[in-house]
């Protein structure tokens, strides 16, 4: 049996064959199967994260589904439904694509209030409600969801509490200009192997099995009593920032000690330091402040903000 590191070392490599240019990006995907969050992506379109998506399904052993949102789109086509067969004369219940370990949701903003709703319940409690029967949804389950820019035609703005909702946010970007060279030289391997195909033709290196086993390993990881106090007095100095409508909620300081502990695993530590809350605050932090319109205009962004507080609160020596 391989070691925790190199199962991760293992899911990294082989994603990396398709995946160009993306390991910030991979190494969040891991962060979230293993702290139990979602992702909110966001980003112009063409930057490969279907295929990501796919291709990390594909590694550890488990299923992928992906959902284009639609303004028609009902819960049903999501979570599933009641049917009568025929066949056999009974009712039988037809699954949705909700059923799946990574289920990449596409548009989510083009899907009516509704239809977002019983997502966003489903990545919440894990199991869905279908006439009256909890059905849990597989593990591991993460859900990367994308939007289009807010105001956009044909779009319902998802609420702040619906955003909250998601553990991270991660913004992807184009590639530099050396790895979109890569890409462009690698095309033809990328589309037979990845791309144009129903299923990646990339070795299989782990199962749910041993994605299960990290998380509970995970949870083992140590944080001490100063860097909690650290994640609460960042997450509290925003609170208390004049350019913000309002500051993260709990929800943040939770998904900061998650998502720190995950980083300390990878990198080989049975501890947290105060790095891992710096390196995850930004994924954790961004989509869940507001800035005023009167600093906005001034051009303050929450990025601004976030890496303004982390200079200024005093980091833990111990």
């Amino acid at each position: 049996m391989k070691s925790s590191i190199e199962l991760i070392e293992s899911i990294m490599s082989e994603v990396s064959k398709v995946v160009i240019g993306m390991g910030g990006v991979m190494k969040a995907l891991l962060v979230a199967v293993l702290s139990g969050g979602h992702i909110l992506l966001e980003g112009p379109p063409g930057t490969g994260k279907t295929l990501m998506a796919k291709c990390f399904a594909k590694v550890i052993g488990g299923s992928f589904r992906r959902v284009q949102m639609t303004p028609d789109l009902l819960p049903a086509d999501i979570i599933g439904t009641v049917y009568y067969d025929m066949s056999t004369s009974s009712w039988r219940v037809r699954y949705g694509p909700i059923f799946a370990n990574i289920v990449l949701i596409d548009e989510l903003n083009r899907a009516p209030p509704k239809t977002q709703s019983a997502l966003l319940e489903a990545m919440q409690e894990e199991q869905v409600t279908i006439e009256g029967e909890s059905i849990p949804l597989p593990k591991p389950f993460l859900v990367l969801a994308t939007q289009m820019p807010y105001g956009a035609s044909g779009t319902y703005q998802l609420t702040d509490v619906q955003i909250d909702r998601f553990a991270y946010n991660v913004q992807l970007g184009y590639p530099d200009r050396r790895w979109e060279e890569e890409i462009i030289s690698k095309i033809d391997y990328i589309e037979d192997v990845g791309l144009k195909t129903p299923e990646p033709k990339l070795e299989t290196v782990a199962s749910p099995e041993d994605i299960s086993r990290l998380t509970s390993e995970v949870r083992k990881v140590y944080v001490s009593e100063s860097v909690r106090r650290y994640i609460l007095d960042i997450v509290w100095k925003l609170r208390g920032m004049e350019e913000l409508i309002y500051g993260p909620s709990p929800r943040a300081s939770i998904w900061m000690y998650k998502g720190s502990r995950v980083l300390a695993f990878i990198d080989g530590r049975s501890y947290v330091i105060p790095d891992d809350v710096k390196l995850i605050a930004p994924i954790v932090l961004l989509h869940r402040i507001r800035v005023k319109p009167e600093y906005e205009v001034e051009g303050v962004t929450p990025r601004s903000i976030v890496d303004r507080v982390l200079g200024e609160v005093e980091v833990p020596k111990s």
